[in-house]
């Protein structure tokens, strides 16, 4: 049987950095576990760009359609600025979302014991968080017509279009019930049915998929301001939320800084199931670039190697591996290895992003 494959593309930034720590994770696997991949890599985003004079060259995206996933690292940074907006490097990042139909993006929101003082929150309200933000990806404001700068009289108007079918709706709604199975059996649906027609249409869908299909899935809806006020509040009464893209993207973020680092948190966008049964599939940390820092050896590697914890889970039907790969980074935390972004008050020395990569194999070692 051949190989499961997985096609790397690094990036830009701080994405090549991580990257090479999560190839030392999957070396690992190889080396330890037999769990081998065939294993490609190319470019996308700003570097893509550099070489190719656009974002994702199409033999780049032809290849990730036939990949059993895709782990990307990060788009972006000041140097592509000043590129027409359909060649900056997040166009190739969007155009694997939307050719792939990635259209269900899960945002985890973990807390880990060692990092609870971390978050800008009390202890007690972040300790033992647990929550995954579903976020529809291929439709909503970012992809609706009309959209554009046009001129009307003596001024420029910018336009964007919130626009969602109802097959759109119940398929990420879907998405979140089956995904509420497997956890705590709850979610909450945010939208702005008070104001958007969108928003009415996201509720009553949402609601019939759950009556017709995921009745024994406890529901809620919420106003998705509302919910940002609850995350801040008491982000534990939350287990599965499911919502928009733009309100996904705002929400994700705002609970990725719970658990005190963006540099914590994975991502797993996925679509409609292949002829292998597995669904197309693309993981990428939530953070960004980070050109700031590019080439320092500071950039936190974690939510890199945490997002191929989610390919084996999601992709590779590696459930238990992911568990231990897992395991491995919360050791590897417990025991006070920190990079530059999670070092406290107290001070000391931050390890560097091959030192972090670098301890997490020695935690798998040790899970032997």
């Amino acid at each position: 049987m051949a190989n499961p494959s997985l096609l790397i593309l690094p990036g830009d930034g701080i994405g090549p950095e991580v990257m090479a720590e999560v190839k030392k994770i999957i070396d690992w696997y190889g080396d330890k576990r037999g769990l081998r991949f065939d294993v490609s890599e190319d470019l996308v985003g700003g570097a893509a760009y550099d070489a190719h004079g656009t974002p994702l060259a199409d033999a780049t995206m032809a290849k990730a359609q036939e990949v059993d996933a895709v782990l990307l690292g990060a788009v972006g940074g000041p140097k592509y600025d000043k590129l027409d907006f359909s060649v900056k490097p997040e166009r190739g990042l969007l155009r694997l979302r939307k050719e792939m139909d990635l259209f269900s993006n899960l945002r985890p929101a973990q807390c880990f014991d060692a990092l609870a003082d971390f978050s800008s929150l009390k202890k007690e309200v972040v300790a033992g968080l647990d929550i995954m933000i579903v976020r529809e990806l291929t439709s909503g404001v970012y992809f609706g017509e009309p959209r554009g700068i046009f001129t009307e009289g003596n001024e420029r108007v910018g336009i964007n279009t919130q626009r969602y079918t109802e097959s759109e709706i119940a398929r990420v709604a879907r998405s979140a019930f089956e995904l509420a199975r497997r956890r705590g059996n709850k979610v909450c649906s945010m939208e702005k049915a008070n104001v958007m027609e969108s928003g009415i249409l996201w509720r009553e869908v949402v609601q019939k998929v759950h009556d017709e299909e995921y009745p024994d899935v406890e529901l809620s809806h919420m106003y998705a301001d509302a919910g940002a006020m609850q995350l801040c509040r008491w982000p534990k009464q939350f287990d599965v939320i499911v919502t928009d893209n733009l309100f996904g993207d705002l929400l994700s973020d705002a609970a990725a800084m719970l658990t005190g680092s963006l540099g914590m948190l994975p991502s797993a966008s996925l679509g409609a199931p292949m002829a292998n049964g597995r669904p197309k599939a693309l993981y990428e940390p939530v953070h960004g670039s980070a050109p700031d820092i590019a080439g320092q050896g500071k950039a936190n590697p974690i939510a890199c190697i945490l997002s191929f914890a989610m390919a084996l889970r999601y992709s590779f039907d590696q459930g238990a591996e992911a568990d231990r790969l897992e395991k491995a980074v919360e050791k590897v935390l417990a025991d006070g290895v920190r990079t530059a972004d999670l070092m406290g008050p107290e001070g000391g020395k931050p390890v560097s992003t091959a030192e972090m990569g670098n301890a997490v194999v020695a935690a798998l070692d040790a899970s032997l």
